[in-house]
């Protein structure tokens, strides 16, 4: 049975983007992408269906994987309370979601943005105008605080290194506090151990711990990354992912490199089994 991929769909350029990305990552790991357009109402439906057809047939053919199965859906109803319900419905288990940035973001989805993340129980990649590689995610830049949460995403991000063979570049805050420093330390063996076993190229690097968001964010520039892979951290908090100044940052980046964004899980509600 195929893997289901989704794409939000607002008929901007951006949108056109995730496409391709998400049909690339289809073609990888064998998966359908759903494209997911909400109108308002009923009568919208009939003429949305016939516009999304033409918008979504243009971007992919346009893209580098023109051959994937893309499955068109329209609703009624509000697309960013609607993203969540829907992945649980097709049993998705990866959303590419475009964005124009920090001020577009907000923009566009208003306060809906902060809860949309959070709320689904599949990961999602946020991406700008910067396209997909013919060869995928190549590299991955994965920062590693002191969060114990923030290891939950590294096996995610190594079933989608084994597909694309993607280099993993771990990135950690280096500390001046001595037990900080051997938590700093532990982390680096656990990452190192944990890629090296399933095969994949990983590099760890320690920045300054003062504007770490900056320092991962100037990373991944130098190693020319494709993606960047973090936990959404304020899961748990009022104003959700965006609530944090921190991951905002990183999302919406001036490099505009994709942002993998993984929300914690408890061990009834793991979809560490993505792309296996």
């Amino acid at each position: 049975m195929k893997k289901k991929l989704i794409v939000p769909y607002d008929f901007t350029e951006v949108a056109d983007n995730a496409i391709h990305h998400a049909l690339v990552t289809a073609k990888v790991v064998n998966a359908e992408v759903h494209i997911l357009h909400v109108v308002a109402k009923n009568d919208e439906i009939k003429e949305a269906k016939g516009k999304l057809e033409a918008a979504t047939s243009a971007a992919k053919a346009s893209s580098k994987a023109p051959d994937g199965d893309l499955v068109n859906h329209v609703r009624v109803g509000n697309i960013f309370d609607d993203i969540a319900d829907f992945a649980v419905e097709i049993g998705a288990e990866l959303i590419f979601m475009g964005t124009h940035g920090a001020t577009g973001w907000q923009h566009i989805t208003g306060s809906h943005a902060l809860k949309v993340v959070t709320s689904s129980p599949a990961p999602f990649v946020i991406v700008q105008e910067n396209d997909i590689n013919d060869s995928g995610y190549d590299d991955i830049v994965v920062p590693l605080d002191l969060h114990k949460e923030t290891k939950q995403k590294l096996t995610l991000v190594a079933n989608i290194a084994q597909y694309f063979d993607s280099r993993v570049h771990v990135i950690i805050p280096d500390e001046s506090d001595e037990f900080l420093k051997h938590t700093v330390k532990a982390n680096i063996v656990f990452a190192n151990k944990f890629f090296n076993e399933r095969g994949i190229d990983v590099t760890t690097t320690l920045a300054e711990s003062s504007g770490f968001d900056k320092e991962v964010v100037k990373h991944a520039v130098k190693v020319d990354a494709d993606l960047i892979a973090i936990m959404n951290l304020q899961k748990n908090q009022l104003l959700g992912l965006f609530g944090s100044n921190h991951e905002q940052y990183m999302i919406t980046n001036e490099a505009q490199i994709p942002v993998l964004v993984v929300n914690p899980i408890d061990a009834t509600n793991s979809y560490q089994t993505i792309f296996t």
